[in-house]
């Protein structure tokens, strides 16, 4: 009778190990979709525009304004590029 009541053990005991490695599994299993799913959603990512009044000098607003309409979008591109490449340092 003892013995089998370490056999329970120990089958519970491996059933528990092997829980926590499926649960592991679907961790990552999770971990990946969700990335899946946030790249997806970014695709479809528009920051909300703020309007704001900004003193640039003459000849960046001339350069800017150089290639036509969308000079505004173009000076958001800009910050946005060096706002990500100093958050990446």
């Amino acid at each position: 009778m003892k013995q089998r009541k370490k056999t329970a053990k120990s089958n519970s005991a491996r059933r528990g190990v092997e829980s926590a490695a499926k649960a592991k599994a679907r961790q990552k299993a999770a971990k990946r979709k969700g990335a899946a799913l946030l790249a997806d959603a970014l695709e479809f990512y528009r920051p909300i525009k703020k309007p704001v009044t900004l003193r640039l000098d003459a000849d960046v607003i001339a350069w800017f304004k150089k290639d036509g309409r969308r000079y505004q979008t173009r000076i958001n591109s800009a910050l946005r590029k060096v706002m990500e490449r100093e958050m990446e340092d």
